[in-house]
């Protein structure tokens, strides 16, 4: 009779860990098995149903046979509809199994410690010297060098939560947004130290590593304090009128103009050179929650807690439009851009949709997950979204919905708190991932991108 761990050659943590590994999987696919049964014997039911109500028609006296035809049509349409609609959830639960099994390597490569409180967002800089920046709960904002770890800059103009950093796309610029109804443009000179020799980081497979953590294993920011760093007092400029927090804001292409969005349900278009509010947006229900600009395109994206997101077109200089997209059942926490034609909203219904902005009506991909969703980012070049969570996960996406990892997460890396933000860097030869929490730390990745898409 065999017994686990007979004959093998095995140590036996190592084995143990992957009896426990297995065990995990066996009963991930029970409960997808059960999910499948479930589907099935429900699209069996209304097909039965579908089928009563059309059998009712053909059989009822009707003066005209036009009517009987459509509805034996509008039948059949419905019936197919659901059959396909099983078929793709089933190949969804297929690929989600082949997905567990990745070799593909993500890596932590460093973490950001030095602020206080926790941190909202996180950007990269779009300029040479590109450095990282994140917007944090203690009131400030800090510039980091992504090789080394070391605060650069820290920003203290605000009194309020900084809520989000975007950088200009041509000057060393950063604009923040802010609880204290502002939003600042400020100017940073930095110089970046010199390399040093890189850590013997542990090396992890992607995968399912889950390690509970007492908020005692919070990094502690006087263990790598910002205070030495250079401070920035006040801004260039101060974007005002709002009468909320704003909660995020991003520089228009070309980078004369911003749009902030507050809480107050609005967002505003401003000059940035002379801090004019040139156009403010309503229609939102709903507090907004964060704001994007198209890279090459005059065009705005803004979330809500309305549960939608809206499409704002300033391509026309003598009008602007606006499209509502409409899909999630709460609150749509970001919206970004991403190639061509598309749109990715996350929400608080744990769903991530990807939309075509040639056809609002419903989205070309779903994304469901076990954990509200937070400021998402799109690796464009290669089209994979980083979601991050409020269960402390951050899981990777194709555009087309098929998992393509999870960064790992244990007692000794990864994020102990919820995951509010992630930015991607895709030129960047060190770290081409970052990610952002409550737990007051921001970590540098590096994902084996070209692992991952043969894995795919």
């Amino acid at each position: 009779m065999w017994a686990p761990g007979m004959d093998s050659k095995l140590p036996s943590s190592v084995r143990s860990t992957l009896l426990e590994l297995f065990g995990q999987i066996e009963r991930e696919f029970e409960n997808l098995y059960i999910e499948n049964l479930e589907l099935r014997r429900e699209v069996e039911t209304l097909n039965e149903r579908l089928a009563a109500e059309g059998q009712a028609i053909d059989g009822a006296e009707l003066s005209k046979g036009q009517l009987k035809t459509k509805a034996s049509h509008s039948t059949s349409q419905l019936s197919q509809k659901l059959k396909t609609t099983y078929k793709a959830s089933t190949s969804k639960i297929v690929s989600s199994f082949k997905t567990t099994t990745s070799r593909a390597v993500c890596q932590l490569v460093k973490e950001y410690i030095g602020h206080r409180d926790g941190i909202w967002d996180v950007s990269v800089a779009r300029t040479q010297p590109v450095v990282l920046g994140t917007a944090s709960a203690d009131h400030t904002a800090l510039l980091w060098s992504i090789e080394t770890g070391r605060s650069l800059a820290k920003y203290t103009g605000h009194v309020g939560s900084v809520n989000s950093i975007k950088f200009h796309p041509s000057e060393q610029l950063a604009l923040t947004a802010s609880g204290d109804q502002t939003a600042h443009v400020w100017r940073y000179a930095v110089q970046l130290p010199a390399p040093q020799p890189a850590a013997d980081s542990s090396q992890q497979l992607c995968g399912e590593d889950e390690v509970e953590c007492s908020d005692k294993d919070e990094p502690d920011a006087d263990a790598d304090a910002s205070s030495d760093c250079p401070t920035i007092r006040a801004p260039l400029t101060s974007l005002k009128s709002h009468q909320g927090v704003v909660i995020a804001a991003d520089w228009l292409v070309g980078g004369k103009q911003a749009v902030t969005a507050s809480w107050d349900r609005t967002a505003n278009l401003y000059d940035v050179e002379t801090s004019e509010l040139v156009h403010s947006l309503t229609g939102h229900d709903q507090e907004l929650t964060h704001c994007c600009t198209h890279p090459t395109q005059r065009l705005v994206v803004t979330s809500s807690r309305d549960t939608t997101f809206r499409l704002w077109d300033f391509r026309d200089p003598s009008i602007h439009s606006v499209n509502v997209f409409q899909g999630h059942t709460d609150t749509v926490t970001s919206a970004v851009f991403t190639v061509g034609d598309n749109v990715v909203s996350g929400s608080d219904d744990r769903t991530v949709k990807v939309w075509d902005l040639k056809n609002m009506r419903s989205p070309i991909a779903t994304i469901r997950t076990d954990s509200a969703i937070n400021r998402i980012n799109v690796c464009v070049g290669q089209k994979i979204i980083a979601l991050p969570h409020d269960n402390r996960q951050v899981r990777l996406f194709d555009m087309s919905g098929v998992r393509l990892a999870r960064l790992p997460r244990s007692s000794r890396q990864g994020h102990r708190r919820m995951v509010c933000g992630s930015a991607w860097s895709e030129d960047h030869p060190v770290c081409n991932l970052f990610t952002c929490g409550f737990d007051r730390q921001a970590i540098g990745w590096n994902i084996n991108i070209p692992a991952l898409l043969q894995e795919k």
